[in-house]
């Protein structure tokens, strides 16, 4: 019950009922707060306790002062916890564990149980296998059920043994399209109350859900544990950052243009750690789908959240969906009553601004390794050969001239997606007059086809991920381009592994509605899953003819993916650039099978007369788009979709269910295994004490992902985790990724920091997972390079304490608790870096790892630091008089001294440091009851 010290507890009629509700207008300042705070400030009247949350937190947001840097700590409650299986698996291993821990120190296990609903969505485990054939489904989700056997079982033993704990079998769609389709209330009506719907997640694009007024966010697995066992998370109050759209987007752009536009602006204005919130007369010619498509984009450019306030449109979308009248009403005269209800000539105040006309926008593509590095469609073949000289040899680069580049092309009557006008000859020359990387490798296919394979040819060409897949425009726009490609008499290049994997049932019941399911599947963009597939890494092998002469030649090849992740060592690991794109985009990739074409300008291919054709030819119109969306989608398609959501094929429902409140774990198990987080722990915890002695494990640069400190992708046989696996009786075949056995900490310990792409500048020029292990000689300029895990564990045997160095934006990327996890179980004690990410400064706190920051404007080079040094790290001490240090004493043997900024940044996060992590604090707390 809320301490209610406002008077805000009040009751709201909407049709024959009757509801209890908390009115922000009782609180002085709150109406003038942005939309999001707004549900921040309702949060805290709901759940006032005088403890977690008090009438001075309340009053502190009502007074928010937009222009000062976060400092007030407040406590935030989500109404719900969502999560997909390669986080979630993790996430109800450690619950089981706790209800153990729990039993051993004398308390009720069964107390460990969600509080609040908590979903998991299993799709981040089928693997394109098989595809290009109409059994393709059917063979990848057979295989996924034979591989992730344990696993699953084990969900459904989570299933019956946790209350408010429900699993959405595979096969049935993404998490977040299958969250802002049926799974998110938008309102919350729960025991006669209603309130927002606040929703984190164990995934990064959680945020997608920001698209329908609802606020969340990604948050490490164990965050949102402790999320499910009722702990708040502790956050500061934010900046906000107001984004006002105008205008509307011109034909030829797509919402995929719109948001890798967005992503740049926002990465190049600074936003981490900030909500970002779009607002203005432009809001209302923005679809919901593209807002949802802008949400999910959220961690790209590193904000906390990126919300667009409710609206006309976003009933329209819940009516769409299949929300019942009576839910609509009452999100609706909620918003309203609360003052959440979007009006677009009112411009709130805001710390900071930033505004696009959406007719600015131009057609674009993200890469080849980081989502922010937008690029224009029209200067993408001049950008590919520029970056590629990073990842080929000279003998793989030829200088010259194409000779296509002394003609222009004639333009057609489609909409401009090319270059037009008088100087489109002597632009098209300049383009291809940067060195040419050329090594075309001849290669005989397993149909017998003859064919070469060169520097930039596209291998990938995926229609995946929520981000796109949950847009009808987009994805209608890709299957009439492949309609019209067909009738043009193309095909796609016979090295394109070509896919379609959507978020839900619905996309391929509006293909077959339409008409368009044919032209796809004659273009080899078969049904291969619904699932997150090559977004998430599980791309599958390339064909082996391909992956050979890839291999055999390091040729840099590529894949075009309609996803929002393009980190290195994630797509595929014969693909060394990655791109992303809107769905008609890949299509036309695929078509053009490289990225040494340039597609606005050169033609796709010959139609059957043997007249060039042209991406404009086959382009299709919005108002083409339309006619399919008003005559092949309604809402008893979505209806129908989820009818029985959590019900499961007759393969779910073979599986075994084991029962008991606690997990009966099996020793032989090398999928799920009990962790060693809670070993030894006591009732009380131990002081906190100084780093000293330490070693460095890895100096990283900038930009060091999630990805690369914890892959989610394949297990080399020849890695740390490959070799535990065959030492297990694992066959190759059966070795699955690393994504799929994080609830096994013996292979995620040896997975931490195995990115086939991390560049440890300790290694020697050794890319991968490899450092000097300086346990190993006297002198450290002598240390050989081995594994990161073999070091990790000489120096555990010394018992010498690890740190990690790197750079700008540590952490970024998905919310990946395994990143601090296994950095934690090597030994790590300290991170320092120039910038973290938001979810994994929190991760590395919830863990037990103090991260901290090189003084403003220094880095590790700059202060001459190599990694061979030892440190100590003093003053860590002061958090045990219930203070946090603003600064800690780094010193090194070699001389160099500084005081690093302590990025526990809320008394909360200082008592799950103190504690050993956030998970031991919520079961300390929980027995003490």
């Amino acid at each position: 019950m809320s301490a209610n010290s406002f008077g805000s507890r009040d009751t709201l009629r909407v049709g024959d009922e009757s509801y209890e509700y908390f009115r922000l207008d009782a609180v002085e300042g709150a109406q003038r707060l942005p939309y999001s705070l707004k549900v921040l400030m309702e949060n805290l009247l709901r759940t006032e306790d005088g403890q977690n949350v008090t009438a001075e937190h309340i009053r502190a947001l009502g007074n928010w002062d937009p222009t000062a840097q976060p400092h007030q700590e407040i406590q935030f409650t989500p109404s719900r916890v969502i999560m997909q299986d390669f986080t979630g698996v993790p996430c109800v291993v450690d619950l089981a564990t706790m209800r153990e821990a729990v039993g051993a120190l004398g308390g009720n296990p069964d107390e460990i149980n969600p509080l609040a609903p908590a979903e998991l969505v299993i799709d981040h485990s089928v693997v394109v296998d098989l595809f290009g054939s109409p059994d393709a489904f059917e063979r990848n989700v057979e295989i996924e059920y034979e591989r992730n056997y344990e696993r699953y079982k084990f969900l459904r033993w989570g299933q019956t043994a946790f209350d408010e704990f429900r699993v959405v079998p595979p096969g049935t769609g993404i998490v977040h399209q299958a969250n802002i389709e049926n799974l998110a209330r938008v309102t919350m009506n729960r025991n006669g109350q209603i309130y927002p719907d606040t929703c984190v997640g164990t995934d990064s694009h959680t945020t997608m859900q920001n698209g329908l007024g609802i606020l969340g966010w990604g948050v490490g697995g164990i965050e949102a544990e402790a999320a499910m066992l009722g702990q708040p998370i502790s956050m500061l109050i934010p900046r906000v950052v107001g984004f006002k759209l105008t205008g509307q987007l011109r034909p030829g752009t797509t919402a995929t243009d719109l948001v890798l536009t967005i992503t740049e602006m926002l990465r190049e204005h600074g936003a981490v750690g900030k909500f970002v919130e779009f607002y203005g007369e432009g809001v209302a010619s923005v679809p919901l789908a593209n807002r949802a498509t802008i949400g999910n984009m959220s961690p790209e450019f590193g904000s906390t959240a990126a919300i667009f306030p409710l609206d006309e449109e976003a009933i329209r979308y819940m009516r769409l969906t299949g929300r019942s009248a009576e839910h609509t009403d009452l999100v609706e005269t909620y918003a309203k009553a609360q003052g959440l209800w979007h009006d677009p000539a009112h411009e709130p105040v805001y710390s900071e601004y930033l505004e696009l006309d959406l007719g600015d926008v131009v057609p674009s593509i993200a890469g080849p390794k980081r989502p922010q590095d937008r690029i224009a469609v029209s200067e993408a073949k001049p950008t590919w050969r520029r970056n590629v000289q990073e990842y080929v040899h000279d003998d793989g680069i030829q200088t010259g001239v194409d000779e296509a580049s002394a003609e222009s092309f004639p333009a057609s009557d489609a909409p401009a997606v090319h270059i037009n006008g008088g100087d489109a000859v002597a632009e098209h020359t300049a383009k291809q007059s940067i060195r040419r990387p050329h090594k075309p490798v001849p290669v005989t296919l397993a149909d017998g086809t003859e064919t070469e394979v060169d520097h930039g040819a596209v291998v990938i060409a995926a229609i995946t991920s929520c981000t796109n897949t949950s847009n009808p425009s987009v994805m209608i726009g890709a299957a009439l381009l492949a309609k019209h490609a067909v009738e043009k008499g193309l095909n796609r290049k016979p090295w394109v592994k070509t896919s379609l994997a959507p978020g839900s049932t619905v996309v391929t019941d509006y293909y077959e509605r339409s008409g368009l399911t044919p032209y796809l599947e004659k273009l080899g963009f078969h049904l291969v899953g619904y699932g997150c597939t090559t977004c998430i890494g599980n791309s599958g092998p390339l064909p082996e003819e391909i992956s050979k002469a890839v291999q055999d030649n390091d040729l840099a090849v590529t894949s075009v993916l309609s996803g929002n992740r393009n980190f290195e060592g994630r797509i595929n690991p014969d693909v060394k650039m990655n791109y992303l794109a809107s769905p008609p985009l890949v299509v036309a990739y695929a078509l053009a099978g490289s990225m040494d074409v340039d597609i606005t300008t050169e033609p796709l291919g010959t139609d059957q007369d043997g007249n060039p054709v042209y991406l404009a030819d086959i382009w299709p119109s919005p108002e083409e788009i339309q006619e399919v969306i008003d005559s092949a989608i309604a809402s008893d398609m979505y209806v129908n979709a989820y009818a029985d959501v959590f019900a499961g094929d007759d393969r779910w429902h073979a599986l075994p269910t084991p029962t008991g409140n606690t997990f009966e774990w099996d020793e032989e198990s090398t999928y799920v295994r009990k962790p060693p987080f809670f070993d030894g722990m006591g009732q009380e915890p131990e002081p906190v004490g100084d780093i000293s002695g330490a070693r460095a494990l890895a100096k990283l640069g900038d930009s060091v992902t999630t990805d690369h400190i914890s892959p989610a992708g394949a297990i080399k046989p020849d890695s740390p985790a490959g070799q535990y696996l065959k030492a297990n009786g694992v066959e190759r075949k059966d070795f699955n990724s690393y994504g799929s056995r994080r609830g096994n900490h013996e292979v995620m310990i040896r997975g931490t920091f195995a990115n086939i792409r991390l560049r440890n500048e300790l290694a020697q020029g050794a890319e991968g997972g490899y450092t000097r292990d300086f346990t190993q000689a006297e002198n450290p300029a002598d240390a050989p390079v081995t594994f990161i895990y073999d070091a990790a564990q000489n120096y555990a045997a010394q018992n010498t304490p690890l740190v990690v160095l790197a750079g700008k934006e540590y952490g970024s990327g998905s919310s990946r608790d395994w990143a601090a996890k296994g950095t934690r179980l090597l030994g790590v004690q300290a991170v320092l870096a120039e910038s973290y990410e938001r979810i994994h400064r929190s991760n590395l706190i919830g863990m037990g790892v103090l991260p901290l920051q090189f003084p403003q404007g220094q880095s590790a080079d700059s202060l001459g630091l190599t990694g061979e040094e030892t440190f100590s790290i003093t003053g860590v001490t002061t958090l045990n008089e219930g203070t946090i240090p603003r600064t800690v004493r780094v010193s090194t043997d070699s001389g160099v001294e500084f005081d690093a900024d302590v990025r526990i940044d809320t008394p909360g996060e200082a008592d799950y440091y103190r504690n050993g992590g956030i998970l031991q604090y919520v079961l300390r707390q929980l027995i003490q009851k």
